[in-house]
């Protein structure tokens, strides 16, 4: 008997040390779309407080394509053992109904960890549009008058820049020709030099050319204002009530990831989020912190799953890859 007691300590204990071990290299975080964009601005503070708390290095890998999708297909294919995440979005719950065929799955071949931020996205329109129309309602007005005539940017097939527009378009009973990037920096670049003519922009990347002067904001699609931008009124107060659109950025483990590095992985990042710098960089995006549990993480996937693919199937919308 007390051979198997001093079994029993001594496996809880060699359990306990090895769950403190994590991590005892680098961690990457593939975050699958270019550098510049929404998922950057996240991850990259994210990963540096966990570096700081940990001692490790975390690493954020770039790899676009496809509106997000690539870079997923490629790090579902990685080793699951607690050194390989993935940094993705609601993208990601859209992309199951819009691509005809994945070589993933979202639900199977990945565990939610935690959501990292919530954002509302904001209409944004090229001033060279000023003299057309001043709101909401005359925009809405105008495209009824020219059909096909306006173009819309996105970060790629499958983004909320992309669903967010067609759900606008079933709504107003308009049509606007789209344009995708590979993410939302290039995405921007078009948008500050003219080529395309709206998009439903992440507040964290159009607010600062927004207060520049380089954009003109319409509205932002949440249901209440946003203190970076309290004189844009919401999408309900321009004239479209029952909008609403959040593009929120996640943390997802491969399936099969060792419960060690799952449990450590949220557990920091729940105490990065709750510091004052990165609480600092949240407010200034309009953000709000997640930090919800696993648990949560899966139900709100799963809803968003339902919600986009209503979406997908009223806009027609389908993608042959």
């Amino acid at each position: 008997m007390l051979r198997t007691l001093l079994s029993v300590a001594l496996a809880a204990a060699s359990f306990a040390v090895h769950a403190q071990s994590w991590p005892a290299k680098p961690v990457t975080f593939l975050n699958p779309f270019p550098a510049g964009g929404g998922t950057d601005t996240f991850a990259r503070p994210i990963a540096a407080k966990l570096g700081q708390q940990t001692g490790q290095q975390f690493l954020v890998e770039n790899q676009g394509g496809a509106g997000g999708t690539v870079g997923a297909a490629n790090v579902a294919k990685r080793a699951p053992d607690g050194y390989n995440f993935f940094f993705g979005a609601v993208h990601h719950t859209i992309a199951e109904s819009l691509y005809a065929r994945l070589p993933y799955s979202l639900e199977k071949d990945f565990e939610p960890i935690t959501v990292a931020a919530f954002v509302p996205n904001v209409v944004v329109v090229h001033p060279k549009h000023a003299d057309k129309f001043k709101n909401l309602g005359e925009f809405i007005g105008y495209l009824k008058k020219n059909p096909g005539r306006f173009n819309y940017g996105s970060a790629g097939n499958g983004t909320t820049h992309h669903l967010a527009v067609e759900l606008f378009k079933t709504m107003t009973g308009t049509f606007i020709v789209h344009i995708p990037y590979q993410g939302a920096g290039p995405l921007m670049v078009g948008l500050l030099g003219g080529t395309v003519d709206l998009a439903f922009d992440g507040m964290g990347t159009s607010s600062v050319q927004i207060k520049a002067g380089k954009l003109i904001p319409l509205a932002i699609t949440s249901t209440t204002r946003n203190p970076v931008l309290p004189n844009v009124p919401t999408m309900a107060e321009a004239g479209l009530p029952g909008y609403e659109v959040r593009t929120w950025y996640g943390i997802w483990a491969l399936k099969g990831t060792p419960r060690e590095a799952k449990d450590r992985m949220y557990k920091e990042v729940v105490i990065a989020m709750n510091q004052p710098d990165l609480k600092k960089i949240w407010a200034e995006q309009g953000a709000d912190a997640g930090g919800m549990p696993p648990e949560e993480m899966v139900k709100l996937v799963r809803s968003e799953i339902v919600k986009w693919s209503k979406v997908v199937k009223d806009a027609g919308a389908k993608v042959d890859n």
